[in-house]
């Protein structure tokens, strides 16, 4: 867990990669190679990965998902696991691997939470009374700090991944917590397809797989990157070998919807409307 100098005008730098699934026969290994190539020109300040580093849990799948992951100069790395993560009895080799699967980023002034929302062998998820309970408590009462919560599964529906069966089980109540204790963004994955939604004044961002062909409809490898700068925050959709696209682009402290820049289908492979 790194610590910097809290400086309210110092841009702070955020890259969110997702469903790594290292073992798959979608896995694409030259695609995670310029991912992580990418995020070292990025050079930032914090990096995210929310779930699915294996495919089926077995440790040689964590070990290659790791590899890469040494790749990235960045000392301050947040890792939560998903569902594929916790097949197998896997969430054991995601602990020797990569720690706790609950646990607590701080840089700057980012508070990040990483919550295991993943359970042994289910593809749902849910986050619990008790981790809920425990993730408010360590965001604590500090209005002047981005708070962000990390986890695997969706807290809200995403367009284009058919039936709806993976938002997690305790989805509202979560919501409720997080909205009125003041969480500004959730860094989520899992379904393959990226969205963002806004819900009151809670961001919720969620990453496309980032090195993978196990994708929807026209939907491409992507990861996410948020830069924050005093009370603005910009999340950028980035496609490996490819550009980045500007999604969203709005205040902290406005209590009013997000002023969208550029709206980017999930189908239209990254093209601006």
């Amino acid at each position: 867990m790194g610590k910097g100098e809290k400086d309210k005008n110092r841009p702070i730098t955020i890259v969110h990669i997702s469903d790594i699934h290292a073992g798959s026969q979608y896995f694409i290994t030259n695609m995670m190679s310029r991912t992580v190539a990418e995020i070292n020109e990025i050079a930032p300040d914090i990096v995210v990965v929310t779930g699915d580093l294996a495919n089926e849990g077995f440790r040689q799948e964590f070990t290659t998902a790791k590899a890469f992951l040494s790749q990235i100069n960045c000392e301050n790395m947040l890792v939560v696991p998903g569902n594929h993560d916790s097949r197998n009895v896997g969430y054991v080799h995601f602990e020797d691997i990569f720690g706790p699967r609950n646990n607590v980023l701080m840089f700057d002034r980012v508070i990040m939470i990483g919550a295991d929302s993943s359970e042994p062998d289910l593809d749902s998820g849910r986050v619990g009374r008790e981790r809920t309970r425990w993730a408010i408590e360590q965001f604590g009462n500090k209005p002047n700090e981005l708070k962000i919560l990390a986890m695997h599964h969706h807290l809200l529906p995403v367009p284009g991944t058919g039936r709806e069966r993976n938002v997690v089980f305790d989805a509202g109540d979560v919501l409720e917590a997080l909205i009125s204790n003041g969480v500004d963004i959730v860094l989520c994955g899992h379904k393959h397809v990226p969205y963002v939604w806004r819900i009151e004044n809670l961001v919720v961002v969620n990453a496309g797989t980032v090195s993978t062909l196990r994708v929807r409809g026209r939907t491409k490898p992507c990861y996410n990157l948020i830069k924050s700068e005093e009370d603005r925050v910009l999340i950028y959709r980035c496609y490996p070998f490819g550009k980045q696209v500007l999604l969203a682009d709005f205040s902290l402290s406005e209590s009013k919807y997000c002023k969208w820049k550029t709206v980017v289908s999930s189908y239209d492979g990254g093209e601006a409307p």
